[in-house]
């Protein structure tokens, strides 16, 4: 009457138990699966956040792809800046000269990453003007001698704008006191604060013609930053440009540029996907340890089906179906609630902070002083299937001891 035979018996047996115990069992097995599923999503989408949060931060002061020489410096790089504007997928170019320098003030000395620009171009690759303080990098003037600085490193200066401050190069010059470093004094016309300590305590900007001077370049530069309309697309764009460009040209992307780092982030992700993991592992034996006793406990009905015609195959089926149903319910659960809790972290963690009166996240401690998320479908997906996975493999056990219970030993002794 019932077809097919073995999905009804394992639905009714999934949902109708006499034995509390293994109610209760089952109930936990549930709730773990939807507690391990809730957390993994919600964890790795603040993960991802974070991850989105830095990668923007160190995307707004470096470039998608970036061109030099092999050997040393740009030549005639301005018809190398108006060819790469022209090719596609490039939305900005612009030239730049970079050096480490010390920087001193009246009471300390920082060494710092100095970046020439040229500000008629810079806007186009980099967003360091949406972060200023003070100023802007279009005050930046040939022959003004103006600098801009991260707020983290004014601070260890003690300098605000308009201040003098002292440039010291590695190079050196000859003078009739002797070998001296090249210095040269710069006005402090800008201050801008990032969020990232590399750039706010070690980074600072000033004319390209300027940094020409101080550094004794002539009219080279080190390279060219490029800007994409698609970041993702850098490495293959980079990859085809070195090979169009030919030896004594290199091109770096973003991703190689900084590989250490994203791929230290993405061990991370990997390593906290693994633990969280365990939590769905753990409700998986829950649910092997209620099919088991379920198994025990309807050792007599077992026998009564085998001895009526039901295969071994059909039985085993029974206890798949029904430990899958409760694997596929908890994880079913856990991606609901995952995916509501991700989406509105954003509003509900600062709610959370109003309400207690502190903050997870302090901004006199963290350069990113709130939760992010970022929820990812691929995540979502990998998750339920794994947790689903995980589930109907808890059940074989089970399923085989049931498969092998013979109706003569089963029904003796009741």
């Amino acid at each position: 009457m019932f077809k097919p035979l073995d999905l009804y018996i394992g639905l009714r047996y999934a949902y109708k138990r006499k034995n509390q115990r293994i109610s209760h069992v089952s109930l936990a097995a549930v709730l773990g699966t939807m507690i391990g599923v809730l957390v993994l999503i919600t964890i790795l989408s603040i993960m991802n956040g974070f991850e989105r949060e830095l990668r923007t931060r160190i995307l707004g002061m470096v470039a998608h792809v970036t061109v030099s020489e092999t050997d040393g410096l740009l030549a005639n790089w301005q018809v190398m800046r108006d060819k790469l504007a022209k090719k596609e997928h490039v939305v900005g170019a612009a030239p730049y000269i970079e050096s480490q320098i010390m920087i001193t003030s009246d009471t300390a000395a920082h060494g710092v990453l100095l970046h020439g620009i040229s500000p008629e171009y810079q806007d186009q690759v980099s967003d360091v003007d949406s972060h200023m303080e003070y100023g802007s990098l279009q005050d930046l003037k040939s022959r003004g001698y103006g600098i801009a600085i991260g707020a983290e490193l004014a601070g260890k200066l003690n300098v605000y704008p308009g201040d003098k401050i002292t440039l010291i190069t590695p190079q050196i010059q000859i003078t009739p006191a002797g070998l001296l470093p090249r210095m040269k004094r710069f006005t402090v016309i800008a201050i801008f604060r990032k969020g990232m300590k590399e750039y706010d305590s070690g980074a600072a900007f000033i004319h390209i013609e300027d940094a020409a001077r101080l550094l004794k370049t002539r009219k080279e530069v080190t390279g060219i930053r490029l800007k994409l309309d698609d970041l993702f697309d850098a490495p293959d764009f980079a990859h085809q440009l070195e090979q169009e460009l030919g030896k004594g040209y290199k091109a770096t992307d973003w991703a190689e540029a900084n590989k250490v780092f994203f791929s230290a982030i993405n061990m991370e992700h990997i390593a906290m996907f693994t633990i969280l993991f365990f939590i769905v592992l753990i409700a998986s034996f829950y649910m092997l340890a209620a099919l088991i006793m379920l198994v025990t406990d309807k050792r007599a009905d077992i026998a009564i089906l085998r001895t009526l015609g039901m295969s071994s195959t059909t039985i085993r089926n029974v206890f798949m179906i029904q430990g899958s149903l409760l694997g596929i319910i908890g994880t079913l659960l856990g991606v609901l609630l995952g995916i509501t809790l991700a989406v509105n972290l954003e509003t509900l963690i600062p709610s959370i902070e109003d309400y207690f009166g502190f903050k997870i996240f302090p901004p006199d401690l963290f350069y990113i002083s709130y939760v992010p998320s970022d929820l990812r479908a691929s995540n979502v997906w990998v998750i339920a299937l794994g947790s689903i996975a995980l589930s109907i493999l808890a059940t074989i056990p089970a399923s085989i001891r049931a498969a092998s219970i013979e109706p003569v030993e089963a029904l003796r002794y009741d």
